[in-house]
């Protein structure tokens, strides 16, 4: 039985859903209207620019959580090490132990990117920006911190298409724990912080 929707935000879990299923061009109104219990002027009433204003809604969803529980938590948290160790938290509960497709990832694979092309860039660009910055609070030179923070971003996503690709989660979880024990063992073995900072050998933050 679809959820009661009330107003507008109730409508987002389901969307959510919706468009990770069966992707923004095979997501049809009729079967919106059948899985939020919504009729289709229910649907323009909460959403008047119509399925695109949907899909601009649930990624901004998506964003504001991971803003919250991710990249904020990276940018300022005063131990970085242990918002690292968040991130990787929060990134496994998000998608579910590797049973949740990553929306933004998805739309940013197909045609669908260039309709979205704003909210694609920012989410990883927040989330890559927000992890280097942790990163280089830690220690590492800005280049570095930037590189590893591509890599871990990377990490992740591949992740999921792979345990996708499996129908496994399982995959999933194996290679998250993999990435948070590199990414452990990459700061945990810089040298210590003497007074001197640890910079690339060009010298620039």
């Amino acid at each position: 039985m679809a959820r009661k929707i009330a107003e507008r935000g109730d409508a987002i879990p389901a969307l959510a859903e919706i468009f990770r299923e069966y992707g923004f061009a095979g997501a049809s109104l009729s079967e919106i209207s059948k899985r939020t219990g919504l009729g289709k002027g229910s649907l323009y009433h909460f959403f008047p620019n119509g399925k695109e204003e949907m899909a601009r809604a649930v990624l901004d969803d998506v964003a504001g959580w991971f803003e919250t529980n991710v990249f904020m938590p990276l940018r300022e948290g005063e131990d970085p090490a242990a918002g690292i160790d968040h991130m990787f938290r929060a990134v496994i509960r998000f998608f579910n132990s590797g049973r949740r497709v990553c929306l933004v990832g998805a739309f940013a694979l197909d045609d669908t990117r260039d309709r979205f092309a704003s909210e694609v860039l920012s989410y990883f660009a927040a989330w890559t920006q927000g992890l280097a910055a942790a990163l280089k609070r830690s220690g590492f030179d800005t280049k570095a911190a930037r590189e590893i923070a591509e890599d871990i971003v990377a990490g992740i996503q591949g992740a999921l298409v792979l345990a996708r690709s499996q129908d496994d989660p399982a995959v999933f979880m194996r290679a998250m724990k993999r990435l948070h024990q590199r990414t452990r063992a990459t700061y945990r073995d810089m040298p210590k912080n003497d007074g001197i900072s640890h910079r690339g050998a060009a010298g620039k933050a």
